[in-house]
């Protein structure tokens, strides 16, 4: 598992994002590049940003109990996975838009560092580890580049 909180690693990840081209097609699913940028902004975006209703108590129930575990550990997800409806990006994006975001976020986690994360509270599943972040960070990244050949 990459570390997002390592210079090299959020490196190679922005060096892998910075492959992709505005006419970049998927190795399998259905999005578009722009809209898999704009989904991988998502996660970020419920952390920096107060964009994303924090689930109900008994949502929030279910997501730490049954989703959580998946989401978190060191586990490649599987191709084509079902995502969360505010995770689903259904129209086009603006291509530079959405990679100039998701480096900016990538860089701006890399600098807070492990310690900023460390029992940092998830919008979905409560508090979580540094190494809980690192892992869903790095491998929804992974997952994504990998699903446009990068």
């Amino acid at each position: 598992m990459k570390n997002i909180f390592s210079t090299d690693d959020s490196k190679e990840f922005v060096d892998r994002i910075n492959q992709l081209k505005n006419d970049s097609q998927p190795i399998w699913g259905k999005m578009s590049v722009d809209q898999m940028l704009a989904h991988c902004n998502v996660m970020y975006e419920m952390v920096y940003d107060d964009v994303h209703p924090k689930p109900n108590s008994f949502l929030r129930f279910v997501l730490k109990s049954f989703i959580k575990n998946k989401v978190v550990n060191a586990i490649p997800y599987p191709r084509n996975i079902r995502t969360a409806p505010q995770f689903i990006i259904s129209n086009n994006r603006d291509f530079e838009l959405e990679k100039s975001r998701l480096i900016d976020y990538i860089n701006r986690t890399q600098q807070l560092g492990e310690k900023e994360f460390e029992g940092k509270e998830s919008l979905s599943f409560g508090k979580l580890t540094s190494k809980e972040w690192n892992n869903m960070f790095a491998k929804h990244l992974d997952h994504h580049l990998s699903q446009f050949n990068v």
